[in-house]
């Protein structure tokens, strides 16, 4: 699998995990040169406490499109540290 934004690829992966159709890049996998860190968070019930990354590529950012739950709650312990995507950004094969 393959996360594309502004032409790029963000992320790449044959070990994503799909939780509630959003497909879960393992860290490793996600190019950190277009990481910017958030302040912002989120909760979910039974996912716990997720952090968030904008996207910055070629001069354009993409404000808080990436997310990860860092301590995640025991019900998604199998995606700690894996990142997620939305806001523009592609999903494809």
């Amino acid at each position: 699998m393959k996360a594309i934004w502004n032409n790029q690829v963000i992320a790449e992966s044959n070990d994503t995990i799909v939780v509630e159709n959003n497909h879960y890049f393992p860290k490793e996998s996600v190019k950190g040169e277009y990481l910017k860190a958030s302040d912002v968070h989120t909760t979910c019930p039974w996912k716990g406490l997720a952090s968030y990354y904008s996207l910055e590529v070629d001069g354009k950012e993409n404000q808080d499109a990436a997310w990860y739950y860092p301590e995640p709650k025991e019900a998604a312990k199998n995606i700690t540290n894996y990142v997620a995507f939305w806001k523009g950004v592609k999903i494809t094969e």
